[in-house]
C-alpha cells in the first residue's frame, strides 16, 4: 500500500517538474474537474489554457458521465504542451497566512521551502518575519513577482524589533518599511525579565 501511495505522489511531481523545467508558450490542462471556490458546484470536464504563465481560457468541454466534445476543445499551438487531467481536480491556489520562508534557524533554504509549498498547492504566502533579513525577503518577493524564481506570491511583513522612544520615531520606522517594500508589520510583545 505504501508503494502505491508513493507512486501516486511521486509520478505527478516528476511529470510536472519535467514540464516546467522550461517555460512553454502554451500549456493546456485537459479534462479536469474545476472547483472554483465560489460555492458553485464543480464544473467539468474543462480544458484550461495557460499562455506565457497566465490562465487565458477555461473551456467547458463536457459534462460528468458524458463523452468529451472534442469540437469544444481549445487547439494546441506548435510547441505547446498538454497534460491529460481526466479524473483530476483543479482548485485555486491555497494561501498560507503565516508561512516562514526558512533560514538557518529552521534548517531549510528558501528554494526548498518554496518547492514544498508549490507542491502542496500553496501559491501565496504571508511571511510574518523570522530569521531571514528583511532585505533578503524583499529580494525573494521581487524575484517571485517577476517569475525569476519558482515560488509562491510573497507578502513580506517586517518584524517590529527595535525600541522607539516617540510616536515620531515609530512613524518614521513604518514609513521606511513601506518605502522598502514591506507589505505589513508583525507586532509582538516580548516580556523583559
Amino acid at each position: 500500500m505504501r508503494k502505491i501511495i508513493f507512486i501516486l505522489i511521486f509520478i505527478p511531481i516528476v511529470s510536472f517538474s519535467q514540464i516546467f523545467e522550461k517555460q512553454h508558450q502554451q500549456l493546456i490542462l485537459r479534462g479536469a474537474t474545476l472547483i472554483n471556490s465560489t460555492g458553485a458546484p464543480p464544473l467539468g470536464p474543462v480544458d484550461i489554457v495557460i499562455e506565457n504563465n497566465i490562465i487565458t481560457k477555461i473551456q467547458n468541454v463536457g459534462y460528468p458521465g458524458v463523452p468529451i466534445n472534442n469540437s469544444r476543445r481549445p487547439k494546441l499551438t506548435n510547441g505547446g504542451v498538454e497534460i491529460d487531467c481526466e479524473g483530476s481536480y483543479i482548485l485555486p491556489g491555497f494561501i498560507d497566512t503565516h508561512g516562514h520562508i526558512g533560514g538557518r534557524s529552521q534548517g531549510a533554504n528558501p528554494e526548498y521551502v518554496f518547492k514544498l509549498w508549490m507542491a502542496h498547492g500553496i501559491t501565496t504566502i504571508r511571511e510574518p518575519g523570522g530569521s531571514l533579513s528583511q532585505k533578503l525577503k524583499l529580494e525573494l518577493k521581487n524575484k517571485s513577482s517577476k517569475n525569476e524564481i519558482i515560488a509562491p506570491r510573497i507578502y513580506s511583513f517586517s518584524t517590529f524589533n527595535s525600541r522607539v522612544k516617540s510616536p515620531d520615531e515609530a512613524r518614521e520606522w513604518v514609513r521606511n518599511n513601506a518605502k522598502e517594500g514591506s507589505d505589513g508589520i508583525k507586532f509582538l510583545v516580548l516580556h523583559q525579565r
